[in-house]
Order: structure tokens, then C-alpha cells, then sequence
């Protein structure tokens, strides 16, 4: 694109010098063209971000995918995010296990918990006022700091991926529930730790005996009242 301008400038500065024979001339008309077009341009561009017809308006919302570990949360959570991507949208995804990748010391006690849940949420929060639609996988077991997110968000979703733990400890490749029985691991949800299922939550999905499709569905339904 530079290239292409700096082309275009060089040309008109040569097509003047050729018709008159003056160099000081043809430079002067370039810079003024350059300068010209660049302010053409600023103007251009600010004026057409404020014109909204026939722009698609994306309503932006947090969805919460909550659950036992190994429940189809995040399964479920990419597949929303492939969806809304493939219609084009802004759109975020904040996992449990990538968010404490990053920070690795974070602990698993009720309050450590807690406070992981709420940074999450005020960060999802804070997208959701910039227009991003942010799908956010957490198994956020305790009902106050999801009411908390709730209470920030202005477009909150919580879906419940209410999978049984018996369910859950037959799908668990990682062996994390084998290890939480032998007392290996600590405070692990679902096995000394309380999971408090959500008390009113938007969507109740339970993979069990059903195709990631046929849950994705139920969440897709809901998806299409925002996403429009």
C-alpha cells in the first residue's frame, strides 16, 4: 500500500516536470498531494466509523460454562466459540486450565478459588463492555463468586454442564479423580471438595448418553436470541 502511494506520487511528480519543465514545481505539487490525500483519508476514515447502517451490531454477553472437572465443559465452550467465530462475531475465550497455566500459583483452597473466579469474571466483564462476546470454561464450584461474575456482567449466561461424578470419573483421561480417591491430591471438586450446583442457572445441559452436537444444540438455540 506505501509502495503503491509512493509510485503514485513519483508519477505525478514526473507527469508535471514533463508538462513544465520546472523540478520545483512538480516536487511541491507531490508534497502538497501527499498531504492532501493523507488528510483526506483521516477524515474519511472517521467519518465512515460513525455511519451504523447496514453494519452488522453485535450484542456482546459473557457465557459460563460451570461443572465438575471432566464434565464436557470445555468441549462444549469450543464449540460455542467455533460457532460464533464461524458467524463472524468478536469473541473470547477464557479456559481454567490455560487462565492457570499462566498463573501457575494459584492454589485450590475455597479462598484462593474465590478470588481466581472473580479476577476471571471482572476481566470478562470488562471485555463485555468492549463489544467481545466471551465464553469463559471454569468448574467454579462455589455459588457466591459465580454470583459475583453475574452481578458485574451485564448479559450473563451461566450454563451448568450438570454431567453425574460417576460420569465424570469414567471420562477422566488424566486419571486427576483415580488420584483425588487415593488422597494423592487434595481439595479436589466432587471428591473432598464441594461442588454447589448453580441455583439458577440459564442453561442446564447434561452430556450424558448425548453427541457434543446434541448439547451444543441446546446452547446454540440460546446463542441465536444474542447473536442475531
Amino acid at each position: 500500500m506505501l509502495s503503491w502511494r509512493v509510485c503514485a506520487t513519483i508519477t505525478t511528480m514526473l507527469l508535471v516536470y514533463i508538462f513544465t519543465g520546472r523540478l520545483v514545481i512538480a516536487v511541491g505539487i507531490g508534497v502538497v498531494e501527499v498531504a492532501v490525500k493523507m488528510a483526506l483519508y483521516y477524515f474519511h476514515e472517521r467519518a465512515w466509523d460513525r455511519i451504523r447502517a447496514g453494519k452488522h451490531q453485535q450484542e456482546s454477553f459473557v457465557m459460563w460454562f460451570t461443572g465438575l472437572p471432566s464434565s464436557g465443559k470445555t468441549t462444549l465452550a469450543n464449540e460455542t466459540y467455533d460457532y460464533l467465530i464461524s458467524r463472524g462475531c468478536r469473541v473470547e475465550k477464557l479456559d481454567g486450565d490455560v487462565v492457570r497455566s499462566v498463573f501457575p500459583n494459584t492454589g485450590f483452597s475455597r479462598q484462593d478459588r474465590e478470588t481466581h473466579i472473580r479476577r476471571v469474571g471482572f476481566l470478562a466483564s470488562l471485555l463485555e463492555k468492549n463489544g467481545v462476546i466471551v465464553i469463559s470454561s471454569f468448574v467454579s464450584p462455589y455459588e457466591e463468586s459465580r454470583r459475583f461474575v453475574r452481578g458485574i456482567c451485564k448479559n450473563y449466561v451461566e450454563i451448568y454442564v450438570s454431567t453425574s461424578l460417576e460420569e465424570c470419573e469414567k471420562r477422566d483421561v488424566k486419571g486427576l479423580y483415580a488420584k483425588a480417591r487415593r488422597g494423592e491430591i487434595k481439595s479436589f471438586t466432587g471428591i473432598d471438595d464441594p461442588y454447589e450446583p448453580p441455583e439458577m442457572p440459564d442453561i442446564v445441559v447434561n452430556t450424558e448418553g448425548r453427541t457434543v452436537e446434541e448439547s451444543f444444540g441446546q446452547i446454540r438455540d440460546h446463542i441465536n436470541r444474542y447473536a442475531k
